[in-house]
């Protein structure tokens, strides 16, 4: 080793800040679906919790005690994607189903932040955003979702969200 570090002589860090890795792997499908009490967290809450939003406007939401912080962090890739779902061109029911499942096996992969994309509305009747809007309502009552916002423009702007979700403990699986 002293023969290696009299050879390569003074080692600087290189620092890249253009650079960031991402892990891309989605979390793997589940065969055993969620039991039936998990299902009721996005199916009891009445609709008009939340006012409605337009295409434009933006989707912002922080549990009760986090910091500020977290959505300029969530905003500039600070936590990274661990997982993707497209719910593009599904009907409002099909929507619900697809994040239902994919936010169960999320959870039991631990992943830390995920990106919807969910569209702006515009084959919509009357052009409004029925899925942006069922998912602003469905996250705020999921129990592991901590905060999420509107994703950058470069990863679908005010059509998608980028969501922190809650580390399960490994022994309560």
């Amino acid at each position: 080793m002293a023969l290696f570090r009299k050879t390569v002589g003074k080692v600087t860090s290189i620092k890249n800040n253009r650079l960031h890795f991402h892990k891309t792997s989605k979390p793997a499908v589940l065969s055993k679906p969620p039991n039936a009490d998990y299902y009721q967290t996005l199916h009891d809450t009445p609709n008009d919790t939340v006012d409605l939003l337009g295409d434009a406007d933006n989707l912002e939401f922080l549990a009760p005690g986090l910091q500020k912080n977290i959505l300029k962090k969530m905003r500039k890739g600070f936590f990274g994607i661990d997982a993707e779902l497209d719910l593009h061109g599904l009907t409002r029911a099909e929507a619900k189903n697809y994040l239902t499942q994919f936010l169960h096996d999320c959870i039991l992969e631990h992943c830390r932040c995920i990106h919807i994309i969910h569209g702006k509305g515009y084959r919509s009747p009357n052009q409004k955003p029925i899925l942006k809007n069922s998912l602003n309502q469905w996250l705020r009552q999921h129990v592991h979702v901590l905060a999420f916002c509107s994703a950058p423009r470069h990863a679908g702007g005010t059509g998608a969200v980028y969501v922190l979700l809650s580390l399960m403990d490994k022994h309560r699986q």
